[in-house]
């Protein structure tokens, strides 16, 4: 197996991906931790964490404080541009419409998230936001990564929730 081989790039573009996700993950718990809705985002580029995000809706009063917001913030200030080519956006969950319509305006590479979002997903669950025909941006996505991980974390954030 050479280098160039397709294969080997793919493997090691998946090992990536689920250790980028377990950072992501952190960003995550640390949201449970103070009391929002467990999801985290990372926005990487050239193999370094330019943006981290957690769920601030709460802790901000701003419903516009989702993970994936947070990080293409964080990103777009440390970059010093509202556009964000060649980077990869970590989520631990779906992105919904209007964290989708964002990458989008941002111009994000690439989307990699964990679990599918049933119910807001706008990367192909419930919308189409990301790679809809009549956009101008195209990225890749790549889904399921630590898919069962940031499920789990969700499910027992509001199995708890529902409790008290």
């Amino acid at each position: 197996m050479t280098l160039l081989d397709p294969q080997h790039t793919r493997t090691m573009l998946a090992q990536t991906d689920t250790e980028w996700m377990k950072l992501a993950l952190e960003e995550a718990m640390a949201a449970a931790a103070s009391g929002e809705v467990p999801v985290g985002a990372l926005v990487v580029s050239h193999g370094e964490i330019v943006g981290r995000g957690n769920n601030r809706n709460l802790s901000a009063n701003d419903p516009t404080a989702h993970a994936e917001i947070v990080a293409l913030r964080d990103a777009a200030a440390r970059i010093g541009n509202h556009r964000l080519p060649g980077c990869t956006l970590y989520a631990t969950i779906e992105p919904c419409a209007m964290c989708a319509g964002a990458m989008v305006h941002a111009r994000i590479a690439r989307l990699v998230y964990g679990a599918h979002d049933p119910k807001a997903g706008a990367a192909g669950s419930v919308l189409e936001v990301i790679n809809h025909p009549r956009l101008n941006h195209k990225m890749e996505i790549t889904s399921g990564v630590l898919e069962e991980d940031c499920a789990e974390l969700l499910r027992k954030f509001f199995q708890k929730r529902r409790k008290s």
